[in-house]
């Protein structure tokens, strides 16, 4: 069975801003650098909407909490539309605020292991010269990586331990999907 068209086109468009969120916050929380173009590319797409939530919302030990509500923000008010012209099923409020926090934690957690699997691919290419894309996936990967590479150290030459990061992420995601999901449907 297809999905709805404009259904498809409304999530796509909503996740892909709550995407540039995630990656604010993931820069900011690694401290990539700030004056990288791309970090300046999501500076710039999500400032119009940050900064006027940070007025509000401070952070809290170092995490930005404006970024987490914004990406949930946006996730719920993509629910909001699609719900809005009946091309969803409708959800009590409760549910939706659930539901969209798990989905929200579910979508980072991609995040990480699409980073991670580009880092991977590109230590095979090993491109020349300074990338700005690159040099970003590495900031933002190291701490995912550098914990399985002491349990798992290079092994003449070859880096075994992002199979391990890896299973560990996918069992965690798959986890989230499995138990949290439906957690969010007993407020029904």
């Amino acid at each position: 069975m297809s999905q709805n068209p404009f259904a498809f086109l409304i999530t796509q468009l909503f996740e892909l801003y709550i995407y540039v969120i995630l990656l604010r916050f993931i820069f900011q929380w690694v401290r990539a650098d700030f004056y990288n173009q791309v970090s300046q590319f999501i500076v710039k797409a999500t400032n119009p909407f940050l900064i006027p939530l940070r007025k509000i919302i401070p952070g809290f030990g170092g995490i930005d909490l404006a970024s987490i509500i914004l990406a949930w923000g946006v996730n719920l008010a993509k629910y909001g539309l699609l719900m809005g012209f009946g091309l969803t099923r409708s959800e009590p409020i409760l549910v939706l605020l659930v539901y969209t926090l798990i989905e929200l934690l579910h979508m980072a957690l991609g995040l990480f292991i699409f980073l991670s699997f580009i880092r991977i691919i590109l230590s095979w290419i090993a491109p020349s010269g300074y990338n700005p894309m690159v040099a970003l996936v590495i900031q933002v990967t190291d701490p995912l990586f550098k914990p399985f590479q002491r349990i798992i150290p290079p092994l003449g030459g070859l880096d075994l331990s992002p199979i391990l990061m890896f299973m560990v992420l996918y069992f965690v995601r798959n986890a989230v999907a499995y138990y949290l999901f439906p957690l969010a449907f007993i407020f029904r």
